[in-house]
Formats: C-alpha cells, sequence, structure tokens
C-alpha cells in the first residue's frame, strides 16, 4: 500500500513513516520545511520532499501524482493554540488549515489513485469540558487555531456527504513523542529537569488535558486508514485527562527530581482551556486501544532527551511562529 505523509517534517508524521517502515506499506512524507538534525529526526529514513501545501500547491501534486498514494494522511497544519491569539497572526492559521488544505482537496477530488484522505484534527475544537467529547458533541471552538482546524473538519464533512470525497478525520488529544518541539510541554519538562533549569508552571498547573503516546495514534491511523467507513469521524484519547502539574510532576520523578525543584508558579497562558477530554469508544469499536501509559511514554521520553542532552540544551524552548 502507498502512503502520502502531509506535514512529514513535524515528529508526529516522522514517527508514523518510523511505524509504516515494515512489508505492504510503501511511504513518502512532504513537508515544510527540510529534514530536522538527528537530534529530532532520529535517523528516520523515507523519500521526503520539502514543499509547502499552501504556498507549493502545484509541486506538492507533482510528488503525489507522481506517486499516486492509495493513502494521505495529514497532520500539516498551523498549531499551537496560544500563538493564534496574536492578531498579526490569525490569518496563517485560516491560511494553511483552511484555504491550504481545501484547495489541496479540491485536486485530490480529481485524483483517482487516491483511496482515503485521513486528516488529524483535534481535541481542541470540542473547547473546554466537564464530560467526555463524544464525535457528536457541539463544536465550541475557543481559539483562532482550533476554529481553523474546526473549519476544515466541516469542509471535509461537507464533501464527503456531498461529493463523496473518501476521507477520514481522527481528532486525537493532546501526543507527545520523540523528537517533538521543545516548547511543548513533556520535552521542556524533562529537558529543564535535566538542565537544571527552572520550568515556568502556567497557572500552577490546574488544566486538565488528555495525553497520548504517539504509537498509539499510529495504531489508531493504521486501523481507521484500513477498516473505517468513509466519512466517518473518529476521537483518540486516554480515558481520563491529567492536569498539567501531575504531568510535570510525573517528568520531574521520571528524572529524579521534585516538583518544587522544576517548577515556578507564573500567571496562566492566553485562552487556556480548563480540561480537553475525549470519548473514544466510538473507534474502540474498530479495535483500538491505548497501550502505552504514563510510566513506560515518559521513560522513553526521558531516554531520547538523555541521548541527545548537548544538543537539545543549546536550543531555545519558546515557541517560534512561522509561515
Amino acid at each position: 500500500m502507498k502512503i502520502a505523509i502531509l506535514g512529514a517534517g513535524g515528529c508526529f508524521g516522522n514517527n508514523l513513516a518510523d511505524y509504516f517502515s515494515k512489508p505492504g506499506y510503501e511511504v513518502i512524507g512532504i513537508g515544510r520545511s527540510p529534514r530536522k538534525p538527528e537530534c529530532f529526526s532520529l535517523g528516520v529514513s523515507y523519500p521526503y520532499y520539502n514543499y509547502h501545501i499552501t504556498y507549493e500547491n502545484d509541486y506538492v501534486m507533482k510528488v503525489l501524482d507522481d506517486f499516486e498514494p492509495e493513502i494521505i494522511v495529514n497532520f500539516a497544519a498551523q498549531g499551537e493554540g496560544a500563538a493564534s491569539f496574536n492578531p498579526d497572526d490569525y490569518w496563517r492559521f485560516y491560511e494553511t488549515n483552511c484555504v491550504g488544505l481545501a484547495k489541496l482537496t479540491g485536486q485530490l477530488q480529481k485524483r483517482k489513485y487516491l483511496k482515503k484522505f485521513v486528516h488529524i484534527g483535534t481535541s481542541e475544537l470540542y473547547g473546554s469540558v466537564t464530560k467526555p467529547s463524544s464525535e457528536e458533541s457541539p463544536i465550541l471552538a475557543s481559539s483562532p487555531y482550533s476554529a481553523s482546524k474546526a473549519a476544515f473538519d466541516l469542509h471535509l464533512m461537507s464533501i464527503s456527504k456531498a461529493m463523496k470525497f473518501p476521507m477520514n478525520i481522527i481528532r486525537p488529544s493532546n501526543c507527545y513523542v520523540e523528537g517533538q518541539q521543545l516548547h511543548r510541554i513533556i520535552p521542556k519538562a524533562i529537558l529543564c529537569a535535566l538542565s537544571g533549569v527552572k520550568l515556568p508552571l502556567h497557572g500552577g498547573g490546574l488544566a486538565k488535558k488528555s495525553y497520548l503516546y504517539s504509537a498509539d495514534l499510529n495504531k489508531a491511523i493504521e486501523i481507521v486508514m484500513n477498516n473505517a467507513d468513509i466519512g466517518e469521524v473518529y476521537n483518540c484519547g486516554p480515558d481520563e485527562p491529567t492536569s498539567i502539574k501531575e504531568v510535570v510532576e510525573r517528568c520531574a520523578n521520571i528524572t529524579g527530581t521534585t516538583l518544587e525543584k522544576l517548577a515556578d508558579i507564573t500567571p496562566d497562558r492566553l485562552g487556556q482551556d480548563s480540561i480537553y477530554w475525549l470519548d473514544s469508544s466510538k473507534l474502540k469499536k474498530l479495535g483500538w486501544s491505548q497501550s502505552v501509559m504514563w510510566d513506560e511514554g515518559l521513560a522513553i521520553m526521558c531516554g531520547w532527551i538523555e541521548k541527545y542532552l548537548p544538543q537539545l540544551s543549546a536550543l531555545p524552548t519558546n515557541y517560534t511562529m512561522r509561515a
């Protein structure tokens, strides 16, 4: 089976390419950035094309037409909810997450080789909740980022229903994996702990999020692309959310320090939702289940950062906006 991964320059696309490096699959990746150094790319090797889906749509389509993938998995997105509140950058999230992807799917609609487009959405479009959100829960996006992601989900659902576009949407919880950007809470907390640097804990870490190690998302993608009916949407997350304070404390413990030594309490970040929580029972009916729990996942993350500590500790841990 031929699979093309869009947004393959990111950690999750890179990890999925590694997951599919097994008999029966042929994989290529397309991403807006050149391949990252080994401390992020981790030596994963596959054909990779450096093109931007919004600005270089013709080049992206040329690569896809030459390869003729049966499956396209889309991670490509302008991410980071807090950054999307910058009035100077609102539009960038819609440009990529809506306009660029809508243009791409318009071209793909004409291609006979495509059997399924698996889009990776976000749990954030449900907003802050008090109980697990199902796929039928209201969309209550609370940031320009989540609103832009919700808009493309609705676009896909409309063209699937009316025009038979072969798609599925997976809305995962917050995921983590080796090679993740260092401004994300798990790699940042472990890196700070191993480097002896204080971690700012926004709002005391009271917000609760649902976290999933990327191997479990990879399994969900494979199950959906092989077994799901066209047009269906699936949530993918753990049964219970975890407070950010507990996440940071777990990161401290696995590195041999304490929460008090690692973290400083700071004001909460703009637009912070209090709870992200998913009902993944629909996906479980297809045979999916979470298999990597906190201790195992964080041990893997700690091993990655320890291996590349000199390189990673020299890099910034703040988010930088780029097109």
